[in-house]
């Protein structure tokens, strides 16, 4: 029989972090508690697994990081917080880029796990699927190292979430909008991963609180080249041509609303006299349209600092909380007058 540190746990009916201290040999464990765990680990002839190592044992002080595309601004630059808080600690780091196809996502982290590291960090709300058969990938890495999600949430077993949220964050920012006078508001958004549904939820519920009607024909899905702003400002005038007439865009990301930005440019509409316009992640596309974006700061970088220190103190053997919520910030620019 092949253990896992879970099962020792449940079979001495005591935590994984109280297995770990056993393992690593902690003056803190009552005598009774060790031995009903050596017991275990003897008779099942149980060695430390990749787990146990980055809980003190053998551990080779590297973490894998996966993300799915690391050209993606979000993305790189929480790559760019996680190594260098991980550098601040003493551990190393692997970076595999997936790509967003989950049989591409599963391959790359078991080839992490073959490499022995102590924890891997998934970075971004796509690793997290629409169904439980999506997600037991990661379920199944968790059986032997510490995983943990920046910007997602998984309720499992040796997970740990810092995520942003993004719900009440949309929804407070779309009510300041709809209450500046500014009732006729569209919602942008590109993907349809974890945190871009909540954003469109959170969206659509502060519109239904006001009473707005059919608030699904607010949003609208780009399918395009996220970095292609023409293209993105060539969707936004499709929209309109629609016949749908807004004042007021809330984009699920930065990107997005450059694009709306330069739609306006081109329909000789002044942002934000006849156009209001909010992004999300508040990066360096902000500081480079005219006028300055106003943006919601997902607060990615004290994330990345929370995601460490939990990191550190899980394989330190410590009991940590399984997540950590941050609320944005909406951060006033040039594009809105509220």
């Amino acid at each position: 029989m092949a253990l896992t540190i879970y099962d020792i746990s449940k079979m001495a009916g005591v935590s994984t972090a109280t297995v770990s201290r056993v393992l690593n040999g902690s003056d803190s464990v009552r005598a009774s508690t060790r031995k009903k765990v050596m017991d275990i680990i003897e008779k099942y002839d149980y060695t430390p697994n990749a787990f146990a190592r980055g809980m003190g044992l053998r551990s080779i002080r590297t973490v894998g990081i996966l993300c799915a595309d690391s050209s993606d601004l979000f993305l790189a630059k929480a790559v760019y917080y996680l190594e260098q808080e991980l550098q601040t600690n003493g551990y190393e780091s692997l970076l595999c880029c997936t790509g967003y196809a989950l049989d591409t996502k599963k391959n790359y982290l078991n080839l992490m796990l073959s490499k022995g590291v102590d924890s891997i960090i998934l970075v971004g709300s796509n690793f997290i699927g629409s169904t439980d058969a999506d997600n037991q990938y990661i379920r199944d890495a968790a059986t032997q190292v510490p995983v943990m999600l920046l910007n997602a949430s998984l309720d499992c077993e040796n997970v740990y979430s810092m995520y942003c949220d993004d719900y009440h964050t949309m929804y407070d920012a779309t009510l300041s909008m709809y209450r500046s006078g500014i009732t006729d508001i569209i919602y942008l958004y590109c993907s349809k991963s974890y945190s871009r549904l909540n954003k469109l939820e959170g969206f659509e519920a502060a519109l239904a609180s006001c009473g707005v009607a059919d608030i699904t024909k607010h949003s609208f899905y780009y399918d395009g080249d996220i970095e292609d702003f023409s293209n993105i400002a060539s969707f936004v005038a499709s929209i309109a041509d629609s016949g749908v007439s807004f004042h007021g865009v809330l984009a699920a990301n930065d990107s997005l609303a450059i694009g709306t930005i330069k739609y306006a440019l081109s329909h000789e509409l002044q942002v934000p006299q006849d156009l209001s316009v909010i992004g999300y992640n508040n990066s360096i596309l902000t500081k480079c349209s005219t006028p300055e974006l106003t943006s919601i700061d997902n607060r990615l970088e004290p994330m990345t600092h929370q995601l460490i220190e939990t990191l550190i103190q899980v394989l330190s053997g410590k009991e940590m909380p399984k997540k950590s919520i941050f609320s944005g910030q909406l951060v006033h620019r040039g594009t809105t007058l509220f």
